[in-house]
């Protein structure tokens, strides 16, 4: 903890980690955001482009572990690295408003133990999905303490130390939302399909589940349908089309890779 003004009671400090890879286009932007914390750090793995040398001239505290096992892997990583009694995991396609940067310190300030949730402003190829709902509630903040390890191939979840007496850990939600940065381009996101494709898929081998076209099918117009018309990405133009039918499209190549390249899946970690 950091000393508080006129020496009174430590204030609690506050850890912000991101995941790096290739970033450069996008690091800054993350980074000066959450320049407020006691410790902004970033876990990057094999970066070829500006992304280090970028987030080291912003001030933050660079780790390389090039050696890619996966997400779970890299934010434990971060959690190995990280000082602060409180931590905020941000993604590098994601920035802090002002109103979000504040309501987080706040929440440190209070010392308050528990987990909170964000959620997200859509951003996609160029233009804020200001009609889309999005409903994506994902724990973000943690006491350090708390926090044992994170697992999963895709989607990964942090799993907490159990509490004295077994309590449970009370769930807040960050009332201010992110800026998610989610497709930039028609070939990030076509490069990014294929990534998440195959981690959802070898997730769900892992699982024992099935695929095949038309579970596929099922799988990606279900999707589509719940995005472009009840969360009303149809009033979004034809960035907010283009973002739901890349979403669909990886509901829709999961279930066929789950059988097609199902061979190939097991043990499988990308990038």
């Amino acid at each position: 903890m950091s000393v508080a003004a006129g020496g009174g009671t430590p204030s609690p400090t506050l850890t912000v980690a991101v995941l790096s890879h290739n970033e450069a286009h996008r690091i800054e932007a993350c980074l000066r955001s959450a320049a407020f914390a006691d410790q902004l750090l970033v876990v990057d793995s094999g970066s070829t482009d500006g992304t280090v040398a970028i987030a080291q001239g912003l001030g933050a505290e660079v780790h390389s572990h090039p050696d890619w096992q996966g997400f779970a892997v890299q934010r434990n990583r971060l959690l190995a690295h990280a000082r602060g009694d409180y931590i905020f995991f941000l993604d590098s396609d994601e920035v802090m408003t002002p109103a979000f940067a504040q309501e987080l310190q706040a929440i440190v300030r209070s010392g308050e133990q528990a987990v909170w949730k964000i959620r997200w402003r859509m951003v996609a190829f160029g233009q804020e999905l200001t009609h889309f709902r999005s409903q994506s509630q994902i724990e973000r903040l943690f006491v350090r303490r708390m926090v044992k390890e994170y697992t999963g191939v895709v989607h990964e979840q942090a799993q907490l130390h159990p509490q004295p007496g077994g309590a449970d850990v009370p769930r807040r939600l960050i009332k201010a939302r992110l800026l998610h940065y989610s497709r930039t381009t028609v070939r990030g996101s076509l490069e990014k399909l294929t990534q998440y494709v195959m981690l959802g898929a070898a997730k769900r081998a892992e699982k024992g589940q099935r695929g095949g076209v038309v579970r596929g099918l099922a799988s990606g117009l279900s999707m589509f349908l719940r995005l472009y018309v009840f969360r009303l990405g149809f009033l979004c133009g034809g960035a907010g089309f283009l973002y739901c039918l890349f979403v669909a499209l990886e509901g829709f190549f999961r279930y066929a890779a789950l059988h097609y390249d199902r061979d190939s899946l097991t043990g499988r970690v990308i990038r």
